[in-house]
């Protein structure tokens, strides 16, 4: 039987409610207080929607929040914390400020050097995503903040190449690059002990139980499995994606073509370059320096708007800056409340202990592989490490798992896990408002590569960190 889309979508629309009505009447596990078990159902049944394409994430998103507010299950001053969140602002000041590369013409410049270098075929220029960003990310322990650097760099390269959102013939290739931007930052941040601020809280968390981790100790852990996911994902998602145009050997002469055409570097370029190289110095010092990540931002917004580079008119035309900031705020904000309220630690611990009696590898398997899908329920992964890194890493150890593996698989996963969702990290929102990449895609993208990372961190990984830990 063929339903119209409009039938779907309301079919689609009554089974998520459902959904929420059949777990908010669900009477509460023993254990869990009634306010995060209702919590638990507005949450899932509104990323559930926007699975099976009932509603858009802007839409199930404030759906929930006003839900939530309006039966009592969260104050309103906490549905609304998340809208004063640093981290969201400077999601929202990274936008604008990478408008401002594009609008200028540096980006394209930048765009048609990449391509002159790599753009021989499709899958190359995917790789040099994947160099770039692996070269940078120790200098930015905000992943956010490094995404800001490597988004405007993506959409160059992808509009020299010719792929625009929507534009016949090459929107699978934007995909492909844009996405490579998401599962660049999952990997890039495993790979340094500085890439993510999660890594050295994690590190002090182990450290109860004898576990000493240090920049260099680290690297030499995540080396082979993450270089050979660095190898592997541009490849993977080169097959997974299937891009339009595959070779482009004329592609590297036009640009070089394209370059001289254009001339030297005119002055609101020189504005923008060095606007931008200050705020990358700037956010690769913050931690030694004690500075704000998001402050950085907005000084170098202001000194875009201050030179006329950015005017308000540019920003008035970035609507879906505001919706990506209204629907990320509002997932943070009842992602945090499920946390306060104990969900995420009952449901780990729940987890975990019915692990007993399995063997340490299959049991250290199990944790790692529950760790991994249990973020579908976070937007924060420095907020899942809190939740549920310390309560995995006792049961493992009391399972007989030994520390060090498992400790640094679970570290490891709680970067790779991030592209699950385009909720999953703040460092995914640039590329998934990009407009190239679509909702479903988005998931279903963010799955398969999650499941390659797990794939490839347990059956490459777990060898190596118990031979280098011994």
């Amino acid at each position: 039987m063929n339903l119209s889309p409009a039938r779907k979508r309301l079919a689609a629309r009554l089974l998520t409610f459902a959904l929420a009505l059949g777990l908010w009447l669900t009477p509460p596990p023993e254990g869990l207080q009634a306010a995060a078990w209702r919590l638990f159902a507005l949450f899932a049944a509104a990323i559930a929607s926007v699975v099976i394409g009932a509603f858009p994430i802007l839409t199930s998103s404030v759906l929930a929040l006003a839900a939530a507010v309006l039966t009592g299950t969260i104050a309103a001053g906490d549905a609304y914390s998340g809208f004063a969140n640093g981290t969201i602002l400077l999601i929202v000041v990274a936008f604008l400020v990478a408008r401002a590369v594009v609008k200028c013409g540096l980006g394209e410049r930048l765009g048609q050097l990449a391509v002159s270098l790599f753009g021989r075929s499709t899958l190359g220029l995917g790789y040099s995503v994947f160099l770039v960003d692996g070269v940078i990310a120790p200098a930015f322990p905000s992943n956010t903040a490094r995404s800001g650097v490597l988004y405007p760099l993506v959409l160059s390269v992808a509009e020299a190449a010719g792929a625009k959102p929507g534009a016949e013939g090459r929107q699978r290739m934007g995909t492909y690059l844009m996405f490579c931007g998401i599962a660049s930052l999952t990997v890039s941040s495993a790979l340094w002990f500085t890439a993510m601020a999660a890594n050295p809280l994690g590190a002090e968390i182990a450290k109860g139980h004898g576990l000493t981790i240090t920049f260099g100790s680290w690297l030499l852990a995540s080396s082979v499995p993450t270089l050979t996911a660095m190898a592997l994902l541009p490849l993977f998602l080169y097959k997974v994606v299937g891009p339009e145009i595959t070779a482009t050997p004329e592609a590297p002469r036009a640009a070089r073509e394209a370059l001289v055409a254009m001339g030297p570097l005119r002055r609101a370029e020189k504005t923008v370059a060095a606007t931008f190289v200050g705020m990358v110095a700037l956010w690769g010092a913050a931690a030694t320096l004690g500075l704000d990540s998001t402050a950085i931002a907005f000084l170098g917004l202001g000194l875009l708007l201050a030179t006329g580079v950015l005017t308000l008119e540019d920003i008035a035309k970035e609507g879906d800056v505001l919706a990506t900031f209204i629907w990320f705020a509002v997932l943070f904000t009842l992602s945090g409340q499920l946390n306060q309220l104990g969900f995420m630690g009952f449901l780990g611990e729940r987890l975990a202990g019915r692990l007993g009696g399995l063997s340490p590898l299959l049991a250290g398997v199990a944790l790692v592989v529950a760790y991994v899908l249990l973020h579908y329920l976070f937007v924060s992964q420095t907020a899942h490490l809190l939740a549920l890194f310390g309560v995995f890493l006792d049961v493992g150890v009391k399972l007989g798992v030994p520390v060090a593996p498992f400790a640094f698989l679970l570290l490891f996963a709680t970067n790779f896990f991030s592209a699950n969702t385009p909720q999953g990290s703040s460092a995914n929102l640039l590329f998934a408002g990009s407009g190239y990449v679509s909702q479903g895609d988005l998931y279903r993208l963010g799955a398969l590569t999650t499941a390659f990372n797990l794939g490839v961190y347990l059956l490459v990984g777990t060898p190596w960190l118990v031979l280098v830990s011994r």
